[in-house]
This record gives C-alpha cells, sequence and structure tokens, in this order.
C-alpha cells in the first residue's frame, strides 16, 4: 500500500502477466477498483477486510490481461458497474478484439455498464479524476489523473523506461507515441505514474531518460 495525500493506493500485481490492478482508497471507505487481471483475490480481499464500499470498476483498457478477473470481482460485489472507454465496448465480449483467443484462452468478461470518453471526469468522495484518452496501444486506453493528489494511473499506455506495445492487430504507433506527448508528458513532473505492468516512476524521469521516447 502507498500512501498519497487523501487516497491510499493499494497496487496488486495479478496472474502469470503481471498486471498491476488497483485499489483507491478514499477516506470515507468509498473505493474504485482499476483493472482486473487474471486471480483477483488478494485484490477482493483488500477490499473485504478493510470494509470498503467498491463505487466502480474502471478499465484503463479491455485487453485479456485486464479484464480476466471481472467475473470474480463481479461475484464479490454483483452491483459494482464497470467503466470503459467507447471505442473498447466491444472488447469485453469479443476474444479476438480482447486478444484472448490468440493467447489460446479465450475469454469473454460482462457487457460495461458505463462508457467514457476523452474530457470526461469522474468523482470520488469529491476528490475529481480527468480521463485522458491515450489510444496507441490499443484504441479506448485510457489514463486516470488526479491532480491534488499527484498521480496518474497510465495502464500500457507508458511504463517506467519503456511504452505500450503497438504491435497488436487494434493498436497503433504513431497514435501511442502522440498520446504520450500530449496526454502525458503535459503533465507536472512530479506527478507519479502507475503503470499497468512494472514499477511506478515520474513524468520527470520518464521524460528525461525513458529511452523510447527521446527526440
Amino acid at each position: 500500500m502507498e500512501n498519497t495525500k487523501t487516497i491510499q493506493i493499494h497496487t496488486f500485481s495479478l496472474g502469470t502477466f503481471q498486471t498491476n490492478c488497483f485499489v483507491l482508497e478514499a477516506a470515507d471507505k468509498s473505493c474504485w477498483i482499476v483493472d482486473a487481471g487474471f486471480e483477483p483475490n488478494a485484490l477482493i480481499a483488500c477490499v473485504q477486510e478493510n470494509g470498503l464500499v467498491p463505487e466502480k470498476l474502471i478499465l484503463t483498457h479491455a485487453h485479456h490481461d485486464h479484464i480476466e478477473g471481472i467475473h470474480k470481482i463481479r461475484e464479490a460485489f454483483p452491483n459494482i458497474p464497470i467503466y470503459v472507454h467507447e471505442s473498447e465496448k466491444d472488447f469485453l465480449t469479443d476474444t479476438t478484439l480482447n486478444l484472448s483467443a490468440a493467447l489460446g484462452m479465450p475469454a469473454v468478461a460482462p457487457e460495461a455498464d458505463h462508457f467514457v470518453t476523452h474530457g470526461d471526469t469522474l468523482s470520488l468522495a469529491g476528490m475529481t479524476f480527468e480521463i485522458r484518452h491515450t489510444p496507441g496501444h490499443s484504441p479506448g486506453g485510457i489514463c486516470l489523473y488526479q491532480p491534488e493528489n499527484e498521480f496518474v494511473i497510465s495502464g500500457d499506455t507508458l511504463f517506467a523506461n519503456s511504452i505500450g506495445r503497438y504491435d497488436f492487430p487494434t493498436s497503433d504507433g504513431q497514435a501511442l507515441f502522440n498520446s504520450i506527448k500530449t496526454q502525458l508528458f503535459t503533465l507536472p513532473d512530479n506527478t507519479t505514474i502507475y503503470p499497468g505492468h512494472g514499477p511506478s516512476t515520474t513524468i520527470g524521469h520518464e521524460k528525461a531518460t525513458n529511452p523510447f521516447l527521446q527526440d
């Protein structure tokens, strides 16, 4: 668990792909779950054991390793609504789009309840998160930026010293680089990045050292 100013960020690296999934805990015990990787039992236990009230399950994108755990999360929290970018509404139920068929483990998730788009805002205990659409790794990739707590959840767009893959059928390399430069590198340098895989980092560090992003 890592402490920010008013949000506690519980991080879980789940399954074979070590997908980072998050529980964002507010002071009033409301919380969000961000992404749902394989074997989410530890994440579910965190919510239950801390007496948290899950308000939303938000997907940074709908590739297989970020949605596999949705069924188990829904079993534990039947009323939790699922949010995804509008351009990936079909990924949840299409094994080709979500890449599970290509991995030889075709799987589908429940349909989303709500669709977000660039510029939307969502509120957790009065704290506003900005939805930044960052296509490239996938067409509906989003990042969640919380300015007061100075962090962004970047999904598979930007990692510590790396970037998201763009060799999948629905990927777009030029769009990915544009997303990083216009939607992430415009954030303050001290913004902490919580990526979809690997360790946390900062915007300033990645601007200065990420080998894929040096002009």
